[in-house]
Protein backbone atom coordinates (compact mmCIF):
# COMPACT_ATOMS: atom_id res chain seq x y z
CA UNK A 1 0.00 0.00 0.00
CA UNK A 2 1.36 3.34 -0.88
CA UNK A 3 1.19 6.49 0.90
CA UNK A 4 -0.58 8.86 -1.10
CA UNK A 5 -0.96 11.71 1.22
CA UNK A 6 1.52 14.08 3.07
CA UNK A 7 1.56 15.99 6.14
CA UNK A 8 0.66 19.54 5.71
CA UNK A 9 2.01 21.14 8.76
CA UNK A 10 3.66 20.40 11.83
CA UNK A 11 4.70 21.77 15.63
CA UNK A 12 8.27 21.27 17.03
CA UNK A 13 8.12 22.30 20.66
CA UNK A 14 11.49 24.17 21.39
CA UNK A 15 10.76 23.86 25.38
CA UNK A 16 12.05 20.77 25.55
CA UNK A 17 15.14 20.76 26.72
CA UNK A 18 18.00 18.72 24.62
CA UNK A 19 19.90 15.90 25.73
CA UNK A 20 23.28 16.84 26.46
CA UNK A 21 26.35 14.10 26.83
CA UNK A 22 26.22 10.56 27.52
CA UNK A 23 22.21 10.37 26.88
CA UNK A 24 21.11 9.48 30.41
CA UNK A 25 18.80 11.88 30.16
CA UNK A 26 15.16 10.71 28.70
CA UNK A 27 13.84 13.72 27.27
CA UNK A 28 13.04 13.68 23.88
CA UNK A 29 11.98 16.53 21.00
CA UNK A 30 8.57 15.81 20.33
CA UNK A 31 7.30 16.59 16.75
CA UNK A 32 3.46 16.26 15.78
CA UNK A 33 2.67 16.75 12.14
CA UNK A 34 -1.32 18.04 12.02
CA UNK A 35 -3.32 18.15 9.02
CA UNK A 36 -4.29 21.97 7.78
CA UNK A 37 -8.29 22.06 7.76
CA UNK A 38 -8.88 25.51 7.11
CA UNK A 39 -7.69 26.36 3.07
CA UNK A 40 -7.36 30.29 4.64
CA UNK A 41 -4.80 29.84 7.59
CA UNK A 42 -1.85 31.67 7.58
CA UNK A 43 1.28 31.90 9.52
CA UNK A 44 1.65 34.81 11.37
CA UNK A 45 5.13 36.32 13.13
CA UNK A 46 5.57 39.02 15.50
CA UNK A 47 8.62 40.21 16.51
CA UNK A 48 9.02 42.24 20.08
CA UNK A 49 11.01 44.95 20.63
CA UNK A 50 12.64 45.47 24.37
CA UNK A 51 11.30 48.58 24.49
CA UNK A 52 7.71 47.81 24.23
CA UNK A 53 7.41 46.85 27.67
CA UNK A 54 9.05 49.92 28.84
CA UNK A 55 6.31 52.33 26.84
CA UNK A 56 3.42 50.13 27.64
CA UNK A 57 4.56 50.71 31.54
CA UNK A 58 5.11 54.54 30.39
CA UNK A 59 1.36 54.89 28.43
CA UNK A 60 -0.22 55.02 32.43
CA UNK A 61 1.83 57.34 33.92
CA UNK A 62 0.92 60.76 33.75
CA UNK A 63 4.61 62.22 32.94
CA UNK A 64 5.44 61.17 28.76
CA UNK A 65 8.84 61.72 27.23
CA UNK A 66 8.72 63.69 24.11
CA UNK A 67 9.12 62.13 21.12
CA UNK A 68 12.41 62.57 19.26
CA UNK A 69 11.58 64.99 16.33
CA UNK A 70 12.24 63.24 12.75
CA UNK A 71 14.69 63.97 10.52
CA UNK A 72 13.94 66.29 7.35
CA UNK A 73 11.65 64.85 5.29
CA UNK A 74 12.89 64.74 1.69
CA UNK A 75 11.03 66.23 -0.80
CA UNK A 76 8.98 64.18 -3.19
CA UNK A 77 10.67 64.06 -6.58
CA UNK A 78 8.65 65.26 -9.33
CA UNK A 79 5.88 62.81 -10.89
CA UNK A 80 7.02 60.88 -13.91
CA UNK A 81 4.84 60.50 -16.90
CA UNK A 82 1.51 62.61 -18.02
CA UNK A 83 -0.99 63.69 -16.07
CA UNK A 84 -4.31 61.61 -15.28
CA UNK A 85 -6.91 62.71 -17.82
CA UNK A 86 -4.38 64.13 -20.41
CA UNK A 87 -4.46 63.06 -23.85
CA UNK A 88 -1.75 60.93 -25.31
CA UNK A 89 -0.90 59.26 -28.38
CA UNK A 90 0.44 55.64 -28.46
CA UNK A 91 3.65 55.14 -30.50
CA UNK A 92 3.66 51.42 -29.80
CA UNK A 93 4.03 49.61 -33.27
CA UNK A 94 1.70 46.11 -32.52
CA UNK A 95 -0.41 48.23 -30.45
CA UNK A 96 -3.96 47.70 -31.77
CA UNK A 97 -4.57 51.72 -30.71
CA UNK A 98 -1.28 52.53 -32.59
CA UNK A 99 -1.30 56.51 -33.72
CA UNK A 100 -4.77 56.51 -31.80
CA UNK A 101 -5.35 59.36 -29.06
CA UNK A 102 -6.43 57.96 -25.51
CA UNK A 103 -6.84 59.19 -22.21
CA UNK A 104 -4.21 58.84 -19.23
CA UNK A 105 -6.04 56.69 -16.25
CA UNK A 106 -3.34 56.18 -14.11
CA UNK A 107 0.24 56.67 -13.98
CA UNK A 108 2.32 54.40 -11.51
CA UNK A 109 5.13 56.31 -9.86
CA UNK A 110 7.16 53.45 -8.57
CA UNK A 111 10.20 53.68 -11.72
CA UNK A 112 10.73 49.71 -11.53
CA UNK A 113 7.50 49.30 -13.23
CA UNK A 114 7.59 48.34 -16.85
CA UNK A 115 4.64 49.96 -18.32
CA UNK A 116 3.17 52.63 -15.70
CA UNK A 117 0.73 54.34 -18.02
CA UNK A 118 -2.70 52.97 -17.90
CA UNK A 119 -4.39 54.17 -21.11
CA UNK A 120 -8.15 54.37 -21.98
CA UNK A 121 -9.65 54.08 -25.53
CA UNK A 122 -13.16 55.01 -26.37
CA UNK A 123 -12.72 52.54 -28.85
CA UNK A 124 -12.69 48.81 -27.89
CA UNK A 125 -10.35 45.90 -29.65
CA UNK A 126 -11.14 42.66 -30.62
CA UNK A 127 -10.84 41.70 -27.27
CA UNK A 128 -14.01 43.83 -26.31
CA UNK A 129 -11.34 45.95 -23.74
CA UNK A 130 -10.65 49.41 -23.63
CA UNK A 131 -7.79 49.75 -21.84
CA UNK A 132 -4.21 49.16 -22.02
CA UNK A 133 -0.84 49.67 -20.04
CA UNK A 134 2.02 51.95 -21.91
CA UNK A 135 5.55 52.37 -21.00
CA UNK A 136 6.43 56.13 -20.55
CA UNK A 137 8.32 56.06 -24.40
CA UNK A 138 5.07 54.60 -25.80
CA UNK A 139 3.39 57.10 -25.26
CA UNK A 140 3.78 61.03 -26.63
CA UNK A 141 1.55 63.72 -25.06
CA UNK A 142 -1.21 65.64 -27.26
CA UNK A 143 -2.42 69.44 -26.45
Amino acid sequence: MAMTSAATGFILTASVPAAVGGGSSKSATVVSFLPMRSFGSRLVVRAADDASPATASSEGSSTTAAPAEAPAAKPKPPPIGPKRGSKVKILRKESYWYKNVGSVVAVDQDPKTRYPVVVRFSKVNYANISTNNYALDEVEEVK
